[in-house]
């Protein structure tokens, strides 16, 4: 549903800002790949490094779950950057493009945790909010006990950001802004859902302060800021020579 939805967006958004369907159709072909193995492959690394070792194999065991979104973000930018400048698209024009599907596209993945129980949140000391997973040996998340629902969080915060980048879209003041606002958002909001997690084995950079996501997280909320610096300084330096 995650990709489907997205290619939907990416379809009929590119038509509307003049570039070719059918090219960005393509590039979400990759896409869709490399979102996959990347995801996958920063999994093991991260939670079953030992295994891979032991088991190079497991790296193809998907379904056995185990799918880091962040992984797949940086794979899929990667492959962006090369699709893109191989075929000369406009770089922050295609960017802007797919930033609001993978927002909505996130939403699924995120009720997709929810339905396997995965990416789950720590005991909750409030009933009202909290979810408990029934006994289930196939689900990840421990049952029978109060959590915070840190799923539907997420996927609440991603539909939030796909609204504010769907307003935005036809009042951005530079190509590159929907992009550098969705970095800045999530990682926002990744750090605060990461702060009611549970699931302690996606592993930690500052064990417990700062796990892995909320410091890829940090990298991401730079990364966002220098584009809208980028891109304003170059506005004003613009508007000097004019």
């Amino acid at each position: 549903m995650a990709f489907l939805v997205g290619m939907i967006w990416v379809s009929k958004e590119s038509k509307r800002v003049g570039q070719d369907p059918a090219r960005a159709m393509d590039l979400v072909f990759y896409i869709i790949v490399a979102a996959i193995l990347g995801s996958r492959i920063f999994h093991v690394l991260i939670s079953e490094r030992q295994r891979f070792f032991e088991n190079p194999l497991i790296l193809f065991r998907i379904w056995e779950g185990g799918l880091v979104f962040y992984g797949g973000v940086i794979a899929c930018l990667i492959v962006s950057i090369w699709y893109m400048r191989r075929h000369k698209l406009p770089f922050w024009i295609i960017c802007d493009v797919f930033a609001p599907a993978i927002a909505l596209g996130h939403v699924f993945g995120r009720l997709g945790c929810l339905m396997a129980g995965c990416c789950y949140g720590r005991v909750s000391q409030s009933t009202w909010f909290a979810i408990t997973f029934p006994s289930n040996p196939s689900s990840f998340a421990p049952t029978g006990l109060p959590l915070y629902p840190t799923q539907l969080m997420e996927a609440t915060g991603e539909l939030l950001i796909f609204f504010a980048l769907f307003i935005l879209r036809k009042h951005k003041r530079f190509d590159g802004q929907l992009l550098a606002t969705y970095l800045i958002a999530y990682s926002i909001l990744r750090a605060f859902v990461e702060y009611f997690r549970g699931d302690v084995e996606r592993g930690f950079v500052i064990e417990p302060w700062i796990s892995t996501s909320q410091f890829i997280g940090i990298l991401m909320f730079l990364m966002g800021i220098a584009i809208y610096i980028k891109k304003f300084h170059r506005r004003g330096a613009e508007g000097a020579e004019k």
